[in-house]
């Protein structure tokens, strides 16, 4: 709740080892320096980080920042986009492009690899979702539906149906095998910036359809998709029923959410936090984190805990 400390470091030259010297401006102190990370504390405030060197950089696959990046399952292949405008397939070990995705108009906002690795979903400002082979970089499939840019997608599990969210407030499901919308799962109207599908513990009540799912439908019973909403507001819906199941109100725009379980899910919000909720009583929150007022733009679980990323 207090303003932010800004300070500087500056590198002042070399030790004889090969490590450098550094310097940091007041109110801050440098901490042990290796070839890898710098230790940075704030005494005043009792704080302290260490950051790290990355493990490896790929500097030629895009020209400017990178808007979003998934990994293949088995962890060979790469794909991402950029306001460069280019949406690129990557060797994971090493950088090295190997196919150019085109056929958006105007920019790409997401990307992702179907469970094979082998196939690739992306969304853009022209309302399009498509499907890529990744092994000739053909687009295979164009859902039109949605009347604003795509901000998120999500897979149901193998991948027969899958799920999108735009600017235009809408969350569809889509059926991969025919190419068709299958039906709007919500109609916020406001902005939908993410969205994540996952299993519904099961002492949740789903709600139920108001007609039969069409056959076309594959996995989508006993699943619940967050909505995280520009209105500062975190909806569950359930995937088969259309129903509410809650709806959780924010401290300013949701840009992303994610499950850690059946049970509990992460939302971020614009003006940084980070809500730890529990689906089966949101009404108030298991943890709030707040490590800085920069946007939460991502949030991936990782073993225990899971990782965020901010837009500082």
């Amino acid at each position: 709740g207090k303003p932010t400390l800004y300070g500087s470091l500056t590198r002042r030259g070399l030790s004889t080892e090969g490590v450098p010297d550094i310097a940091a401006s007041e109110g801050f102190v440098v901490g042990e320096v290796t070839k890898k990370s710098i230790l940075i504390s704030c005494p005043h405030e009792n704080v302290s980080t260490k950051f790290l060197a990355p493990y490896t950089t790929f500097c030629r696959i895009h020209q400017k920042s990178i808007t979003c990046l998934d990994i293949s399952s088995g962890g060979g292949l790469g794909v991402s986009t950029s306001t460069d405008g280019t949406m690129k397939i990557w060797q994971a070990a090493n950088g090295e492009i190997r196919r150019l995705l085109e056929g958006h108009v105007y920019d790409v906002n997401c990307c992702r690899f179907f469970p094979s690795g082998l196939v690739v979903l992306s969304g853009g400002m022209d309302a399009q979702l498509k499907i890529w082979s990744a092994e000739d970089a053909s687009c295979v499939v164009t859902f039109k539906g949605h009347k604003g840019g795509i901000l998120d997608t999500a897979i149901v599990e193998r991948g027969r149906n899958v799920l999108s969210c735009s600017r235009d407030g809408t969350a569809r499901l889509w059926d991969c095998g025919k190419s068709a919308c299958l039906g709007v799962i919500a109609d916020c109207g406001s902005p939908i910036n993410g969205i994540a599908v996952g299993t519904a513990d099961n002492s949740l009540n789903l709600g139920t359809p108001e007609k039969a799912p069409s056959e076309r439908e594959i996995g989508t019973e006993g699943k619940i998709l967050l909505l995280a909403r520009e209105d500062k507001k975190l909806q569950g819906v359930g995937l088969q029923s259309r129903q509410p199941v809650f709806l959780f109100v924010g401290s300013d725009a949701f840009n992303c959410c994610t499950f850690l379980s059946s049970t509990y899910i992460l939302a971020g919000t614009q003006d940084g936090n980070i809500y730890h909720l529990d689906v089966r009583n949101t009404n108030t929150p298991v943890q709030v984190i707040h490590r800085s007022g920069a946007p939460v733009l991502s949030l991936l679980p990782y073993r225990d805990g899971f990782i965020a990323s901010q837009g500082n």
